[in-house]
């Protein structure tokens, strides 16, 4: 049997909700709320198997929800029901929390399906969603290939690794038996690469995107 909490403020919504699961085999309902502050009052009695809810709710939302409940029940399996699809809402949920997202108009019998699969460790989502989540890692991966094309030498990167570690020119030339204007010279080649104006910068940059 899995036990399920709903929390949800549309009442015909949640009703619905509640018929649905309490009227199939396997599932049961074994509280509703209409916000989080309700439910967190209670959840840890409770102890349910799967919490489904929504986003934009009163009071506390649902993203601050989650976080709170992973507090109090870090195992807790969250599964978000909303009529929401923006990016930054899907990912502030699942960042905080979450382990699935299925939109409000999901047939019954996927809601049922997405439940099941949740309980067993699997992460559902409704097909747009999902479709964000994919154009967003892969978003991700372009960037990274934008970063890999920052190809430093060998030589540039022990420079910059002086650099970071707080020597002058005067004294990076000296440790490498060069000039300084040869120094000046890789450092501009630097500067271009990583699109940078300054020491500072240069700096900033080599430790932020651990180029060094």
């Amino acid at each position: 049997m899995i036990k399920i909490i709903i929390v949800e403020d549309n009442n015909t919504i949640r009703h619905g909700l509640r018929l649905l699961i309490d009227g199939t085999e396997g599932y049961q309902c074994i509280a509703d709320f209409v916000d989080c502050e309700d439910m967190l009052e209670k959840l840890e009695q409770l102890s349910p198997d799967i919490l489904l809810m929504d986003i934009g709710l009163p009071g506390m939302s649902g993203i601050e929800g989650i976080k709170r409940v992973k507090e109090i029940s870090p195992d807790l399996t969250i599964l978000i029901l909303t009529i929401y699809e923006e990016n930054q809402l899907i990912f502030e949920a699942l960042k905080a929390g979450a382990s699935g997202f299925l939109v409000k108009k999901t047939p019954p019998a996927r809601l049922l399906e997405a439940i099941k699969e949740a309980h067993t460790g699997g992460s559902p989502m409704s097909t747009h969603i999902a479709r964000k989540v994919v154009e967003y890692f892969q978003n991700i991966k372009s960037v990274s290939s934008q970063k890999s094309e920052i190809l430093l030498t060998p030589r540039e990167k022990e420079l910059l690794q002086s650099l970071v570690n707080g020597r002058n020119y005067k004294a990076i030339a000296d440790s490498f038996y060069i000039s300084i204007e040869t120094v000046r010279f890789h450092f501009r080649n630097i500067y271009k690469k990583l699109h940078v104006h300054s020491q500072s910068q240069a700096v900033a940059k080599a430790i932020r995107e651990k180029l060094i």
